[in-house]
């Protein structure tokens, strides 16, 4: 692993609970730590993985990252243009910029993944909607 490549992802102490509503009110009965103190980096030309059980927390750890979760607690860093980004203090057309640069392929493959395409045609196509490639 080559450690002078810069960071691009960096995760501090990610937290996601999820309330749990109980009763005619709704009231806050408790909470479920779907994501709970999760630290991570990825450097430049490095691939993640994350592995585990079902209901785990990895679908929602990716989410959290992308922000289509608000998280309970944490930091999420991304390099963008040579700085690091404060991914939760974007505002919504910062972040929908910010989301051309990220992707999450989730782990269901047969809702995701067109088995009549290539894996060319597959990789390419997010490129070509955010008009990264012809």
């Amino acid at each position: 692993m080559n450690e002078t490549r810069p960071v691009l992802l960096d995760v501090q102490d990610l937290k996601m609970h999820f309330p749990i509503r109980r009763g005619v009110l709704r009231q806050v009965a408790g909470y479920v730590r779907a994501v709970d103190g999760v630290n991570l980096f990825i450097r430049e030309g490095e691939t993640l993985g994350l592995v585990g059980e079902s209901g785990c927390g990895k679908t929602t750890t990716g989410r959290v990252i992308l922000r289509a979760y608000e998280p309970t607690a944490g930091k999420v860093l991304f390099r963008r243009d040579g700085e690091m980004v404060d991914v939760l203090k974007l505002n919504h057309a910062e972040l929908k910029a910010l989301r051309r640069d990220m992707q999450i392929i989730f782990q269901d493959p047969f809702s995701s993944l067109n088995p009549r395409m290539t894996v060319r045609e597959l990789i390419g196509e997010p490129l070509h909607v955010h008009k990264r490639a012809s």
